[in-house]
């Protein structure tokens, strides 16, 4: 079977979309998966629906790269896999992504990398080098071939750009960490004063460049490894690149809405929002995505299930989860229209319900003390404060979050958290809610302080004990009400 290029889908007669021959406008570092199903597709639709008219350049952030090779053996080309639920409607659609035009890998040409900072049409930087790759490394200097660090390796590139007198580059940092776009200017700025680089470049790089901070959401499996046989059959090429994402995605960019008029989202019709400030939209993916699931999963394992997609196929976890959302969540958000919290809210329930993915639950119970905290604690303290009560289904999500780390099986967390409800089995209920909720190393004061909270707990443990988890879950989910019931 022959590899995916152009000439390939020349041989087929190929009438779908695609863009040979475009400036390079965009240079990317990080050529994986998430990028490639999440910038790139974004781009390709620009292309072809509002006259974009760009190619990105790739290249990879670390020594070795997982796919720079294959990226341009087969012409930038790799087939895309968006598949999911849109509304209740099953989606398994196919594109061709066209707007890749090579793959530098900057370890084995770093001059090749340089030189693109003289391109004239080059206007944006994009990133995805993970959680661990916007940080300053003090062992990097300006003579590297290239920097180690991906902050470093940009400093030099903007260094080449300003020398060249050209303009500066709206950046769309990626990666998944609290003001990436802010930590990223901070280390650039760290490099620029370690390598005594002028001061005129230093007022160039907070003058001419933008440094955006975004907030990215889709889920992207990646290379559909046991499907790919199959699909590459079906499409008539092998394709080493395939990629698979969800049906779903969100680009929030910390910026103003003029960068639409070079990179235009809106006419494409893509899920890209500019806005003044990303944090409440990081706060709603935290507290609706991330604290949906946080509450769910833990008692959905204690009822037998699996994996998310089941919860959806349960009356009782699904309608739990959507009360929790609508009745307890979403009221307590602020700084984001509550029409747009819906429909977010509408968006995950498809997310929960993908057909594709399977979700297992005890990964997203991994470390659950800490991702209650953070994801669903906050909830249940604005709550309380603003309405006088607790949140009942949040709460009951505690008492569950307590059970599921009294069993024996399926808990990883800190060593030092499962020893402390390993010496709790066999306690009474009371004891044992009062034991956790006081542990001030778990959540501070702020759970020891709660008016009423001990003995909510202790009333669902026993409810939880005496009755059963699916009778509980129940009980609780015909207690909570919310807008599609």
């Amino acid at each position: 079977m022959e590899r995916l290029c152009y000439e390939t889908l020349e041989k087929q007669g190929y009438d779908g979309y695609l863009l040979k021959e475009a400036p390079e406008r965009i240079l990317q570092f990080g050529e994986g998966n998430f990028l490639r199903a999440f910038v790139e597709h974004f781009v390709d639709c620009m292309n072809e629906r509002a006259g974009f008219n760009g190619k990105v350049v790739l290249v990879t952030p670390r020594a070795g790269g997982k796919h720079w090779k294959t990226i341009n053996d087969q012409d930038g080309l790799y087939t895309l896999l968006l598949r999911g639920q849109d509304k209740g409607r099953r989606v398994d659609d196919k594109r061709i992504i066209s707007c890749i035009s090579r793959c530098i890998n900057p370890c084995e040409d770093y001059k090749e990398f340089l030189k693109c900072a003289s391109n004239p049409d080059l206007r944006f930087i994009v990133s995805n080098t993970t959680e661990a790759g916007i940080v300053y490394d003090p062992q990097c200097e300006l003579t590297d071939e290239p920097a180690s660090s991906f902050p470093g390796k940009l400093t030099a590139f903007l260094y080449e750009r300003y020398k060249k007198g050209l303009a500066g580059f709206i950046i769309l940092s990626c990666e998944l960490i609290d003001r990436n776009g802010d930590e990223l200017l901070r280390c650039v700025e760290k490099y620029i004063d370690k390598w005594g680089l002028p001061d005129e470049f230093a007022g160039w790089v907070r003058r001419e460049n933008m440094f955006c901070s975004t907030l990215v959401d889709r889920i992207v499996p990646g290379f559909p490894g046991e499907e790919a046989e199959k699909i590459w059959k079906e499409l008539g090429y092998r394709d080493d690149l395939l990629d698979a994402g969800e049906v779903f995605a969100s680009w929030v960019i910390e910026g103003p809405e003029s960068i639409m008029n070079e990179f235009p989202s809106d006419k494409a019709g893509l899920p890209v929002t500019f806005v003044a400030n990303v944090d409440p939209y990081k706060k709603r993916k935290v507290r609706i995505l991330n604290g949906a699931h946080t509450s769910m999963v833990l008692a959905a394992y204690l009822a037998g299930k699996k994996i998310v997609r089941e919860c959806m196929e349960d009356e009782d976890i699904a309608g739990f989860m959507k009360g929790v959302l609508y009745d307890e969540i979403i009221p307590v958000l602020t700084g984001i229209d509550e029409n747009d919290l819906k429909e977010f809210a509408l968006a995950v329930a498809d997310r929960f319900a993908n057909p594709f993915i399977d979700h297992e639950l005890l990964s997203i119970a991994l470390n659950s003390t800490a991702k209650w905290k953070a994801r669903v604690m906050p909830t249940v303290l604005e709550y309380h404060k603003l309405k006088g009560e607790l949140p009942r289904g949040l709460t009951f999500s505690f008492a569950a979050y307590i059970c599921f780390y009294l069993q024996d099986e399926g808990v990883n967390d800190d060593e030092w958290v499962i020893n402390e409800y390993a010496r709790l089995r066999g306690a009474k209920e009371e004891d044992i809610a009062k034991a956790i909720i006081d542990n001030e190393r778990m959540w501070g004061f702020a759970l020891k302080d709660l008016a009423g909270f001990k003995e909510a707990v202790t009333g669902y443990l026993k409810l939880i004990n005496e009755k059963g988890i699916r009778e509980a879950l129940h009980l609780i989910r015909m207690q909570i009400t919310t807008e599609e019931e």
